[in-house]
């Protein structure tokens, strides 16, 4: 079962914190020369109406590296690990300021009906991603109810192209981050803005909203954002 690990460039309040082409550029090259990388996808800020939610704008950059082996990912992360030029202010510098968090988990994959993407040429998908901070008053049993049942719903969605689940681990690593205890994330992604959009405008969320109010008792609410995700490949 592979691993994600997640870093999250949050504008802290600063509503005119802005990712430049030139440092996304910058990211994406230093992403995919990550030895051991078996995928990543680079976030950047959409909109997207939920008729439930409005968690405010996504942080304007946010990223799931994905490795086969716990190995690599800590390899990476590790003191003299080739992610630490991440922690390097020259790297970023339009994101001066931002409040950075990291956190590696395992990551969950979910059958769809139909995971071909129909993008249109100079497109990028769009990923919902859902956290969960916790806690729960019963982990064991939160975790089982969430990855046995709802999972099931989400896959109805219409036009879902990916589905995972991704759960909170014992991790090391050195980059010089506060680190994130979500309990729980959930990524969905659709061909566009427009067809998260309509998603989430079908019957299917707001069977989705039942199946959260069945829930065991939790705490800490979650967030939702919509965000224009570029998939790398080494």
């Amino acid at each position: 079962m592979p691993f994600s690990y997640f870093v999250f460039y949050d504008h802290g309040g600063r509503a005119d914190l802005r990712l430049s082409a030139e440092d996304k550029s910058r990211f994406v090259d230093v992403v995919r020369a990550t030895p051991g990388l078996r995928r990543a996808l680079v976030f950047t800020p959409e909109t997207a109406a939920d008729p439930y939610l409005d968690d405010g704008p996504p942080p304007p950059l946010a990223a799931q590296l994905e490795f086969s082996e716990i190995s690599a990912l800590e390899s990476a992360l590790g003191r003299g690990g080739y992610l630490q030029v991440l922690a390097e202010p020259e790297v970023m510098p339009s994101l001066a300021g931002a409040q950075i968090t990291q956190q590696a988990m395992l990551l969950r994959t979910f059958a769809v009906p139909d995971p071909v993407y129909q993008t249109e040429p100079g497109a990028l998908p769009c990923s919902y991603l859902v956290s969960y901070p916790g806690p729960a008053e019963d982990l064991n049993a939160w975790l089982s109810f969430y990855i046995t049942h709802h999972p099931v719903p989400m896959a109805k969605f219409p036009g879902i192209r990916e589905l995972e689940v991704h759960t909170r681990i014992d991790w090391h690593g050195f980059l010089p981050w506060p680190r994130a205890n979500a309990m729980l994330r959930n990524r969905v992604a659709f061909d566009s803005e427009v067809a998260l959009e309509a998603a989430l405008a079908s019957p299917v969320r707001h069977e989705m909203r039942a199946d959260y109010k069945r829930f065991p008792p939790f705490s800490g609410g979650n967030t939702h954002h919509p965000f224009a995700t570029l998939e790398i490949t080494p």
